[in-house]
């Protein structure tokens, strides 16, 4: 790690990145960087919503590398997706560099971490079969070309693709680079299965044969000497529950996509297991049993299935006919386990380590755990049962909060500044708080003074947003329809998604609550509107139906959750944003129904605590789809009437854009015709 003086300020590399890009000086950009840099001098975990447009990712990168520059110390950033790590690593970072460049004399050196999976393996490059005669005959590339050419089948298209891979993951070895996935040419996803290694199958460093040119430890040995290091929330919350083992030492760490972090560090920690599951471990280990257990192996797939058949769905509290069924799962996957481990745990031959007898037994030491954890019941986990369509019931656990590991593990091992447009929920910041272990008695005014009996301090700050809402945007609220039914969607809200549609010509989002609304309303508006493109998610991959939205004008796009969060779509694009209700989680939910239930059982108000909560960040985030630039006009049209008639309507609202509301469906169709006309005269 390199030191410089502190002469330069972080305003001043905010001020040459913005100069970098062209941009303009904005009010709450500046507001934030220098609440990130405060966080570092002081030591208070900071919350900042900063709403779009503010320019959030240079708001925190030019304390982060000023910080960088001057402390020695290093910044660790957490976004939510890999998406949006290589957004920052190919678009900001290098802007903000350049400024570093011109503002420090010199350049902090970053780097990209990602979870083991998302680098190839040379075990499994090298070792894997393949076909390796067809891989001498050609290049990687030219095996797929021709592969495609001859229409090939999608197996052997398959195994064209993992040809490619390993060619490419060798010459990634001999160039000394790190075998990204976000690298490799282009590739499904059962491909790359073939050259990349699962966390607990691997041998490890000391015993791997090719563990000296291990592509992963690459990326951690250049994570660990660069100054500023960019992951995401999953390996964050690897790195929480493993000890801090994953990522390199850090005193201070950004998060990003904030409103996002509780959901991905609880997918994090949680586990599945199913009949499927079961059986292709135990085929996989049965080289390595004898007869009888091998047979035991294989059967508990069926003792699972039977019980999940027996059990009511949901969630399981009490010991009964699926604990019984965990714990035989537990007991036959300890003995396997058991008997594939050899002297010391190790699996040597005399020509070395049993790469492929290690593997599955690490595999079937995963069941074991997964089981163990189920037949526990602990009631820090939520144990239930699912049906899924394809695949038939599973089993799931879950953490029932992830706030003791976050406050213990993440807040209490460095400096944490939490940002994203959405974390106020009813204009507050304490929910957000709490689940991530920030208790509403540590909260300060002052960052500068802090009493010496808070544990954990911590401040939230919002630094607005440049838009003008309630000039830019309406809120219209449908308080004359119907409340929602759980039966489907009622003919006069489908009219009325029909109306706006039409008044607005086109370009409409379309966020709805499930699957079958969508596609009823696609349907209706279809049959309604046959002049105009409806797209709904399922017609294509979702990337493809986001590029037909954004480069065919008058298209409209309906879908569901990921569309809520995942989709950023400025200018006349799209000038309505219909949500047909609130976005309650589901009733059914059993995780949902575990955290209102503790948090009623510790006096507080559970529907308000977890489900209004989590309705009003969803809302903030789909409502703000609508506005994404200051030249941006539009309406949004929430066709749930609860959101004005319910007592909790006003907590919702305060969660969103400051709109200019009305609940005239004249002025929203009549706002949207205007926009149009004004497109025609353009």
């Amino acid at each position: 790690m390199w030191r410089v003086t502190a002469s330069s300020q972080h305003r001043d590399l905010l001020a040459a990145a913005v100069g970098e890009l062209g941009g303009a000086t904005r009010e709450g950009q500046v507001a934030m960087a220098d609440a990130v840099a405060e966080a570092f001098t002081t030591g208070v975990h900071t919350l900042i919503q900063a709403g779009t447009g503010t320019g959030k990712s240079l708001g925190y990168l030019a304390p982060a590398l000023v910080h960088c520059a001057s402390s020695g110390e290093r910044v660790v950033i957490a976004t939510a997706t890999l998406a949006l790590q290589a957004q920052l690593a190919k678009k900001d970072i290098p802007t903000a560099l350049a400024a570093a460049e011109k503002v420090l004399g010199k350049q902090p050196r970053t780097e990209i971490l990602k979870g083991r999976t998302n680098y190839a393996c040379l075990l499994k490059v090298r070792d894997g079969a393949g076909d390796e005669a067809q891989s001498a005959l050609l290049g990687g590339s030219e095996v797929v070309e021709a592969t495609k050419a001859k229409k090939g089948t999608p197996e052997s298209l398959l195994g064209a693709e993992v040809v490619m891979l390993r060619e490419w993951a060798e010459q990634q070895a001999t160039d000394g680079l790190v075998g990204d996935r976000d690298d490799a040419p282009a590739h499904q996803p059962r491909a790359w299965e073939q050259v990349s290694m699962p966390v607990r199958e691997c041998l490890g460093v000391q015993r791997c044969p090719y563990g000296s040119e291990c592509l992963v430890e690459a990326s951690r040995d250049r994570a660990r000497q660069a100054d500023l290091v960019v992951t995401n929330h999953a390996l964050l919350a690897i790195d929480a529950m493993h000890g801090q083992t994953a990522l390199p030492e850090h005193d201070v760490v950004i998060i990003d996509e904030a409103h996002d972090l509780v959901s991905r560090v609880t997918g994090a920690a949680s586990d599945e297991l199913s009949p499927q599951l079961l059986e292709r471990v135990a085929r996989r280990a049965l080289t390595w049993l004898d007869d009888d257990l091998g047979v035991d192996l294989l059967e508990s797939s069926d003792v699972l299935r039977e019980a999940l058949e027996a059990a009511p769905l949901g969630r399981v509290t009490e010991p009964g006919t699926m604990t019984a069924a965990f714990e035989s799962v537990r007991e036959v996957t300890r003995r396997a386990f058991s008997a594939m481990s050899s002297k010391g745990g190790t699996h040597e031959t005399a020509q070395g380590v049993d790469a492929e007898r290690s593997q599955a037994a690490a595999a079937v030491k995963e069941l074991f755990d997964i089981a163990e954890r189920m037949a526990a019941l602990k009631p820090a986990d939520v144990v239930w049962t699912s049906e899924r369509e394809r695949f038939g019931r599973w089993a799931h656990v879950a953490p029932l909060s992830v706030a003791a590991l976050m406050r213990d593990a993440v807040m209490g091992n460095a400096t944490a500044v939490l940002t994203s447009a959405t974390l106020t929920v009813g204009g507050e910041f304490e929910n957000l708080a709490a689940q991530v272990g920030l208790r509403r008695s540590e909260r300060v005014d002052d960052p500068a003074q802090v009493d010496d009996d808070v544990e954990m301090a911590w401040r939230g700050l919002d630094v607005g947003s440049p838009f003008d809402h309630r000039r830019q945007g309406i809120l219209y609220v449908a308080a004359d329809l119907p409340n929602p039914s759980r039966d489907g969607m009622d003919e006069v809200v489908l009219a009325e998604i029909a109306e706006l549609v039409w008044a607005a010509g086109g370009r409409t989002l379309g966020l709805f609550a499930s699957q079958r609304n969508a596609e009823a309303a696609a349907r209706h508006v279809r049959a309604q509107l046959p002049e105009m493109t409806i797209l709904c998610q399922g017609d294509a991959q979702l990337p493809e139906l986001t590029r037909r939205f954004i480069s065919e004008p008058e298209t409209s796009l309906f879908g569901t959750l990921s569309l809520w969060q995942g989709i950023d779509v400025p200018g006349d694009i799209c000038e309505l944003v219909i949500i047909d209700k609130i976005p309650f989680p589901r009733p059914d939910d059993p995780l949902m129904q575990a955290r209102q239930q503790a948090v009623a059982e510790a006096g507080g108000n559970g529907f308000m605590a977890v489900a209004a909560s989590h309705a009003a960040l969803l809302l903030a985030q789909g409502s703000g789809r609508l506005i994404r630039r200051s030249t941006d006009r539009g309406v949004v049209a929430i066709l749930d009437p609860r959101l004005v008639k319910a007592r909790y309507g006003s907590f919702l609202r305060a969660s969103m854009p400051n709109y200019w509301m009305t609940a005239d469906r004249e002025t929203a169709v009549q706002a949207l015709k205007r926009l149009q006309e004004a497109r025609d005269q353009s």
